[in-house]
């Protein structure tokens, strides 16, 4: 009987140390997945000009875009763009429907959570956004307006901190924007270079209204366990930094570097 305790007990053991070198071997393979399948796939909502959209030709541009095929090619693999609805796209990552999500994601205390996150690629701020011709003067005349913004993002916490009476949901800025041009929603609050480009781009009738709301990191999210992988685009992050090509992606893009603090 002792002998055949000690054989459940051992076999007890190597079982689990087999399945934690099995999780390990997981973690050191998320790299090697990458390189061997010679793409790697990021999501994206698509409607998030300047950062990731379709433009009249229906091909997907942006800063993020550039930024992701800079990211492919120094690891020397092709970029796979997968475009999605940003409600669901943690969870998509979560299932393995794509290696990351390089779509101007900001980083959260309850995101993190879930994912972990990149050295930051560049840095932003919630901006309240209204038309050129409301009564409002600053982002408090708000409380107990409609606020619109895109389902998902950290946007909807700040239309709550500002007492909006209704936080209405949308699937990308493209449509926030038409329903505040159109006078559906009283404000918009998303990226305020998002903002600034749509002021830019004549095709809406808005405004900034006050300084940014906060400040926000924005960062690649990736599987939890998926570290080699996280590993390896730090480093090409951080090179992209320090010579400069974040910068002359920015410049292309927005007309000003927003790569720094």
């Amino acid at each position: 009987m002792k002998m055949i305790r000690f054989s459940l007990a051992t076999l007890a053991v190597t079982l689990f140390v087999l399945m934690l070198a099995g999780c390990s071997e997981e973690q050191k393979d998320s790299l090697a997945r990458v390189t061997e399948a010679g793409e790697i796939s990021f999501a994206m909502s698509g409607g998030y000009p300047p950062f990731n959209f379709y433009n009249d030709n229906n091909e997907l541009v942006g800063f993020d875009v550039d930024v992701a095929n800079e990211v492919a090619a120094r690891i020397g693999v092709k970029l796979k763009p997968v475009t999605t609805e940003w409600s669901g796209i943690i969870e998509g990552l979560r299932s393995g429907a794509y290696d990351g999500i390089l779509g101007s994601m900001a980083v959260t205390e309850q995101r993190l959570q879930v994912v972990n996150f990149s050295t930051p690629y560049y840095y932003s701020g919630a901006q309240l956004l209204v038309k050129k011709d409301a009564p409002y003067s600053t982002p408090t005349q708000l409380k107990g307006k409609t606020i619109g913004v895109v389902t998902g993002t950290t946007f909807a916490q700040d239309a709550e901190k500002l007492g909006a009476g209704d936080v209405k949901l949308y699937k990308d800025d493209t449509h926030t924007l038409t329903e505040l041009n159109s006078g559906v929603v009283d404000g918009v609050i998303t990226d305020r270079v998002v903002g600034v480009n749509a002021m830019n781009s004549g095709k809406f009738d808005i405004t900034l209204l006050g300084m940014p709301l906060r400040g926000e990191d924005i960062a690649v999210a990736f599987r939890k366990g998926d570290d080699s992988l996280l590993k390896k685009v730090n480093e090409v992050l951080t090179s992209m930094h320090q010579d400069g090509t974040l910068t002359k992606l920015s410049q292309k893009w927005l007309n000003t570097d927003i790569t720094v603090q």
